[in-house]
């Protein structure tokens, strides 16, 4: 699908999406309970990820607009083969192999090829060493055996989703665990998300800076728990504001544990001429702070290195957009360099990369000097009406897609 935004200035109220990082967990943790309510969920594609592998691994789901009911679910009895698609999630992918490896049967989880590039050896070490099968292909993962309880180390330098889908399986065991994050503990904040969602449903973690210690026997208590705004998408909608907009935004929780509640700091330290950041504990950030250092005279960004796994390489997607805006962006190992400059109409189409948050942060960039995007449908992965929702805000924008053969076209204005 391809977008075409006109230059227009947003202004109006907007209620930002539902977090997709804690539905993800509170439908785990609900599912894992006897009987549970988790409310104010978004179906973006992730999310209809997870909703299907807790169906396929026995969990009762029951959806009501943007409300579940769910429950039931035993990860120790699950059928022989079974089979679980995780499209392109990589947090669904992640959360659900440890829990794969409680019943001791062949599981197979499956997903685009994309999903299976990213690194996946965190498990695969932990299955060489307890015995546990671990079969990989381009687009899919086996596994059979049963999960041990122990002592796990898990480098800090890696995808704290790792760490997360350990948090969710090692209670259940009998055995007690401790898991010790070593070196520089990146993404930690995704970690606090996790352990404040397990206590909501009744599971004890004690965490002594980086060491977790859990205690096995647990179970997960029953909950009607909602979720709260995302800080993620919420910086798209607020980027407006640095454009010159005038939007404000509801439904995002004060005291939110979400690391990337830094992006407002972040933006306000643009604004003010700051230019230099770090983001290494929010790295889902990085498309957007990268059009708005665009815009905004330029900055330099550290921690960047995990943004090559992402849905694309986020780094080298976004240099490549930016230079069409005539923008020059250097990226290096572990830093970006968006260099200041004269922002330009773009003359040809912008690349989506297939990615959401890359095709957000172009529809900001596009506001002010127009442009069309194309792979636009990618929004659909975390945020599925932020077209309508941005249209609400007086941008104007046509989509053309491609139907049975036929181009419709379809604008969206004050709608």
């Amino acid at each position: 699908m391809h977008v075409t935004i006109k230059p227009s200035k947003a202004a109006g109220a907007v209620t930002v999406p539902p977090s997709k990082s804690m539905a993800h967990r509170a439908l785990i943790c609900g599912a894992l309970s006897a009987k549970s309510s988790v409310q104010n969920v978004a179906y973006s594609k992730d999310i209809a990820a997870t909703i299907d592998c807790l169906r396929g691994l026995g969990a009762k789901i029951e959806q009501e607009q943007d409300s579940i009911k769910t429950g039931g679910l035993n990860p120790f009895d699950v059928p022989e083969g079974t089979e679980l698609f995780c499209n392109e999630s990589g947090s669904t992918l992640r959360f659900f192999i440890p829990l794969c490896m409680l019943s001791g049967r062949k599981i197979t989880l499956s997903g685009s090829d994309r999903l299976f590039e990213r690194p996946l050896t965190i498990y695969e070490d932990i299955c060489k060493e307890q015995g546990i099968l671990f079969e990989k292909s381009k687009n899919s993962v086996t596994v059979c055996g049963k999960l041990k309880g122990g002592n796990y180390i898990v480098p800090g330098d890696v995808s704290s989703q790792f760490i997360s889908g350990l948090l969710f399986a090692l209670p259940l065991l009998m055995e007690d665990s401790i898991l010790t994050v070593t070196g520089n503990f990146e993404s930690a904040s995704y970690i606090d998300l996790t352990v404040s969602m397990l206590s909501e449903f009744g599971i004890v973690i004690e965490r002594n800076e980086n060491v977790f210690h859990i205690k096995g026997g647990q179970k997960y208590e029953n909950n009607t728990y909602t979720v709260e705004g995302d800080c993620s998408n919420a910086a798209f909608l607020d980027g407006f504001n640095l454009l010159g907009g005038e939007v404000v935004l509801n439904g995002l929780k004060m005291d939110t544990l979400q690391g990337d509640r830094v992006y407002s700091r972040m933006f306000y330290g643009l604004q003010k001429g700051e230019k230099q950041f770090d983001l290494s504990d929010c790295p889902d950030l990085g498309p957007v702070m990268f059009a708005m250092a665009a815009y905004l005279g330029g900055a330099a960004f550290s921690g960047t290195a995990r943004l090559r796994i992402k849905e694309s390489d986020r780094a080298a997607a976004m240099a490549e957009e930016l230079a069409k805006f005539g923008i020059v962006t250097e990226v290096q190992d572990n830093t970006v360099i968006v260099y200041g400059g004269t922002m330009t109409a773009p003359c040809e189409v912008l690349h989506g990369h297939n990615d959401h948050r890359i095709v957000m942060a172009l529809s900001l960039l596009c506001s002010i000097t127009g442009g069309t995007i194309d792979d636009a449908q990618a929004v659909s992965k975390s945020f599925p009406d932020f077209f309508e929702k941005i249209a609400s805000l007086g941008i104007d924008i046509e989509f053309a897609c491609e139907n049975e053969k036929d181009l419709k076209i379809k604008k969206l204005k004050n709608l």
